[in-house]
């Protein structure tokens, strides 16, 4: 018993040391890679991912991190909101913000644009979805960077039962970290489960209307299945929980 436990401590070592360090600092301002716009194959295998059908966004930047809780606390400060409730692993300023439903992250967008000027959103589901493909530089991995989950994401197998700093797993081909897992990410869109039989091929914008908004990605409490990058999802944007986040956008 004694040497199993030796051999799980020295084998748990091993896997954390391929883990990179998170950014030394991550500033107020969310830092965004601008994305060339493209056409890309948008869809996957579940029923409300099909079709798979032809897609063409424009150019946007993205946030190249997940909003960290450094980031909304900032928000919170200058605007007198509370601060959301912190998980039981406390609220670490490189994690990203959790606790956060669909209208506190327009809120926060809102914010940054008051601020900072410029068109501050949410991503659309298309535009989330090419990103994390990779753009016109897509390698059509399975996962945002990669075939192999380990690599690029934290989710239920290698998180621990918590969230993790952003930007210490593999980026994708674009530079953009955490797309698949540590947090789902809030989209702009509502959400159809019929709703790619009708989608427009031009920068589609979701369903008029309905009760849940779109989240992407995973999380850390999550699958594999749940980290593809074509994988959907929905909840009222009212929900909040331990495991939802989100990601900016700045139009160009």
């Amino acid at each position: 018993m004694k040497k199993t436990i030796q051999i799980l401590a020295v084998s748990l070592l091993t896997s954390t040391a391929i883990y990179a360090q998170a950014p030394a600092s991550i500033p107020e301002k969310p830092e965004v890679i601008a994305v060339k716009g493209g056409a890309f194959s948008m869809g996957g295998t579940e029923s409300d991912a099909k079709p798979v059908h032809n897609v063409t966004v424009s150019d946007f930047s993205i946030g190249k991190y997940e909003v960290t809780v450094g980031q909304y606390k900032a928000f919170c400060t200058a605007t007198g909101k509370s601060m959301l409730d912190a998980p039981g692993w406390g609220l670490n300023d490189k994690h990203p913000i959790v606790n956060v439903n669909y209208n506190d992250a327009v809120s926060y967008c809102n914010w940054l644009g008051e601020k900072y000027g410029g068109d501050w959103r949410l991503p659309t589901e298309a535009e989330w979805e090419y990103a994390a493909r990779g753009g016109n530089k897509s390698a059509g991995y399975a996962y945002a960077g990669s075939d192999e989950l380990e690599k690029v994401a934290w989710f239920a197998d290698n998180a621990g039962g918590q969230t993790q700093s952003v930007g210490r797993k593999k980026p994708n081909e674009l530079g953009l970290y955490d797309m698949s897992g540590n947090v789902w990410e809030w989209c702009k869109d509502w959400y159809s489960g019929t709703y790619y039989s009708n989608s427009p091929s031009q920068n589609p914008k979701g369903a008029a209307s309905g009760t849940g908004r779109v989240l992407r990605g995973g999380s850390w409490r999550g699958t594999a299945a749940d980290c593809r990058v074509a994988y959907r999802t929905d909840l009222v944007p009212s929900y909040r929980n331990y495991i939802n986040g989100f990601r900016v956008v700045l139009s160009q």
